[in-house]
């Protein structure tokens, strides 16, 4: 078995809240960066200063306070959606980075608590403002207020949603091949007949064909 990279041992120290407040994309991307000496150590807040102690034994370098430029060190949260005012957007659902959000369009959501990390992205592209946050660690905060358990979990529901979008965009990009290929195999019965002459035919033969490249490209 591979020896763990120093990117793998400061990725396990996170607290996978994946909520970017350490102006990076999720919790590997910051890994990453911390391994590659390109960022420091004290942009966590959800792991405290504590979270700083533990960067700094794994990777030898000095501890720092918390920057207050991305945030405070406070207690747990947890989400909770008033169900009288949700409009059923969506968009809290597609905004949570661990599928931690129940519901289907035009119907009510509900937060499934155990998978919830108080990442607080819902909050901001909530359109009618019925997302609310809850104290759940009382006077506890950062890795007081959180567990090892509860960061594998979180971390474990953050790759599986990132596979499930890389299938959905993967099996979405293959329905749209397959429809140029049928549009292509039958051009004159798929364009109006004012515009089937030759040149125009041509024309959006050539831009499907070119679509189709494109889309081979990126697989």
């Amino acid at each position: 078995m591979a020896h763990p990279t120093l990117r793998d041992l400061v990725l396990a120290a996170l607290p996978q809240t994946q909520c970017t407040r350490c102006g990076f994309p999720d919790c590997a991307a910051y890994a990453q960066a911390i391994a590659d000496s390109q960022a420091p150590l004290n942009q966590c807040p959800p792991g405290g200063q504590e979270g700083i102690e533990r960067l700094s034994r794994i990777t030898g370098r000095p501890s720092l306070p918390l920057s207050p430029e991305h945030g405070v060190e406070g207690p747990r949260a947890l989400a909770w959606i008033e169900e009288d005012t949700c409009i059923g957007c969506t968009l809290c659902i597609k905004a949570c980075p661990t599928d931690a959000i129940l519901g289907t369009h035009k119907r009510m959501h509900t937060v499934i608590e155990p998978y919830c990390t108080g990442c607080e992205l819902c909050i901001p592209v909530c359109p009618v403002d019925c997302i609310r946050l809850e104290n759940v660690s009382g006077e506890a905060t950062g890795w007081q207020a959180w567990s090892a358990t509860q960061a594998e979990v979180a971390r474990g529901r953050y790759e599986a949603r990132a596979l499930r979008l890389a299938r959905e965009a993967q099996a979405h990009e293959a329905r749209l091949q397959a429809k140029a290929q049928h549009k292509l195999a039958d051009l004159p019965g798929h364009t109006h007949t004012s515009a089937s002459d030759g040149a125009a035919l041509d024309r959006k033969k050539a831009i499907i064909e070119a679509a189709l490249a494109r889309a081979k490209s990126r697989q």
